[in-house]
């Protein structure tokens, strides 16, 4: 299941990256909001690069890097049965809480309780379309797989109950 979630991951996060970028792009257009290089700046003090002044390449290097690793992430959801719009709105939370640990660690960020709040919608606004775009590709891809160990579970014990332990190793993974 790790070897598919991994290069499915990969695709499904580069595909979410794509989509968001050019969301991007045309809120850009339409608000004159400047690009940003945060991504750029946090990635030149993780790795000790000098800052440049516009540091085109960097910023592609971790927009485009951090969005397919994290795919990686939503894949691992789909494949163990955490699909649909549901899923994709918890990794909105993981993708949102992956940028704000590296920004605010290497003091490219703040907390966002601090940022304007047109800035803040703006952002959870990009991260949620990443998000969901993302989990649509993992999520069509790990389907081809058949339904993941979660929803073994589910069909073969509906409803939330006390008595419902796990299911039995040879059932949870289908073999």
């Amino acid at each position: 299941m790790m070897r598919r979630a991994l290069w499915q991951g990969l695709l499904a996060g580069a595909a979410g990256v794509v989509v968001m970028t050019l969301g991007e792009k045309a809120e850009q257009r339409l608000t004159g909001r400047p690009s940003s290089y945060v991504p750029a700046r946090t990635l030149e003090r993780l790795t000790g690069m000098p800052e440049r002044p516009e540091p085109r390449a960097v910023n592609r290097a971790m927009h485009y890097g951090q969005g397919a690793l994290l795919g990686v992430v939503r894949s691992a959801m789909a494949h163990a049965g955490l699909r649909g719009p549901l899923a994709s709105t918890q990794f909105t939370v993981v993708r949102l809480t992956n940028d704000q640990i590296l920004e605010n660690a290497t003091g490219v960020g703040a907390p966002p309780r601090t940022w304007p709040r047109a800035e803040l919608l703006v952002d959870l606004l990009h991260k949620a379309v990443y998000a969901f775009a993302t989990g649509a590709v993992a999520d069509a891809l790990a389907a081809r797989s058949g339904p993941g160990p979660g929803q073994r579970h589910a069909a073969e014990r509906p409803g939330r109950r006390a008595d419902a332990g796990p299911l039995p190793r040879h059932a949870a993974y289908g073999h």
